[in-house]
């Protein structure tokens, strides 16, 4: 039998201010990640605040996880990486839908352990939930724009409106968006400006 391949995690730490230092976390991590062996990589945001969307490494840390660079997330904090709880179910959805577990070691929550699992399900149901509610969203717009009698085509290349939204909101940028879903960026405008079946109607 071959050598068990290495876990490869990845790190995430932050401070809101840019004279706090992130060592304390990062010490912990660290000696998380030795005692399981793990080989890391580290992300760290400096003088952010936990409620601001511009956070440049973490942006990074996802673009890493959308090419399945990383096995799993540590962070030692839930309040370092989440915004609020809207944040939390949208990340432990692309993590379920990549296959991804996710560690915090303050709150103990290890989703590679049987209770673990349990939250991520339940997070990811919530993810789910909310998919399928923007979905309808969507839907009950082209009913309204047909009521108007603009024609509403089916795409010619079948996209999840409701992810590449989620997505949007987790990642901040038509252009990421647009590259893990193969299409145009222009495209993702027009999904998210809710306009796209008007843009069908004109290409006609």
């Amino acid at each position: 039998m071959g050598e068990a391949k290495a876990v490869r995690a990845a790190v995430y730490a932050r401070v809101s201010t840019l004279d706090q230092n992130p060592d304390l976390q990062l010490r912990e991590l660290r000696e998380f990640s030795r005692r399981r062996g793990w080989t890391i990589v580290e992300f760290v945001d400096h003088g952010i605040s936990g409620a601001e969307t511009r956070r440049p490494r973490l942006a990074a840390l996802t673009e890493s996880l959308q090419r399945r660079q990383f096995d799993v997330v540590l962070v030692w904090k839930f309040d370092r990486l989440f915004r609020s709880v809207q944040h939390i179910v949208q990340f432990f959805g692309l993590l379920q839908h990549l296959k991804i577990d996710f560690v915090s070691v303050t709150e103990q929550i290890d989703t590679g352990s049987p209770s673990g699992k349990l939250i991520f399900h339940v997070l990811a149901a919530i993810a789910e939930f909310e998919r399928e509610m923007i979905r309808e969203r969507v839907l009950a717009g082209m009913r309204a724009a047909k009521a108007r009698g603009t024609i509403c085509h089916r795409p010619r290349k079948q996209i999840d409106e409701a992810r590449v939204i989620a997505d949007h909101r987790l990642l901040g940028s038509c252009s990421k968006v647009a590259k893990i879903h193969g299409c145009s960026k222009t495209l993702i405008v027009d999904i998210l400006n809710g306009n796209r079946g008007e843009k069908r109607k004109g290409d006609r």
